[in-house]
């Protein structure tokens, strides 16, 4: 008992006074980072198909879109001047055009059944009250020059009676 007591006594002790050598388990460097370079090609994509209300797995297949790297691509060669390339998720689908030079040209974009924004349910149910959507469709076509437009085709029903009806992001009836 008192070679552990007198054992833990020096080891403390030279705790305290630093006689124990430190070592470090990380190999340190100057501080300096490999340089990368960040390219985003099709932001204009981005910012023109941009709907805050469309669901997150809409809003992550546009980015695909976006980030979609057409030269590193095994279909890739410089003869074409235009690549269409298809994207799917379980609601849906892209259809996107790229130019020889990767950049986005086109898209043509279909989802069914998602989540619709609150102007769009708003502006439905003031409009046609007692009504249920039973079915919608949201579409989105890009062109690079023209931007985009945005229409939502929804399936109304009441009872026995039917109607369709399309609106664009707002809410305005098309």
């Amino acid at each position: 008992m008192k070679k552990v007591m007198l054992g833990l006594f020096v080891f403390g002790l030279t705790l305290q006074l630093g006689l124990t050598s430190q070592l470090n388990a990380q190999v340190i460097n100057d501080g300096m980072l490999p340089e990368i370079e960040v390219r985003y090609m099709n932001y204009k994509y981005l910012n023109s198909v941009g709907n805050a209300a469309a669901p997150i797995e809409v809003k992550e297949l546009e980015r695909k879109v976006a980030n979609f790297d057409i030269k590193g691509s095994e279909f890739y060669q410089d003869d074409y001047d235009f690549y269409s390339v298809n994207f799917y998720i379980p609601d849906g689908h892209i259809l996107a055009a790229y130019d020889k030079d990767g950049k986005l040209v086109r898209t043509i974009e279909k989802f069914k059944d998602i989540t619709l924004p609150k102007s769009v349910l708003n502006s439905v149910s003031k409009r046609f009250p007692g009504w249920a959507i039973y079915q919608d469709v949201y579409k989105v076509n890009y062109h690079k020059d023209k931007g985009s437009t945005h229409v939502y085709k929804m399936r109304l029903s009441n009872g026995d009676k039917k109607m369709r009806v399309k609106t664009d992001e707002n809410g305005n009836f098309i």
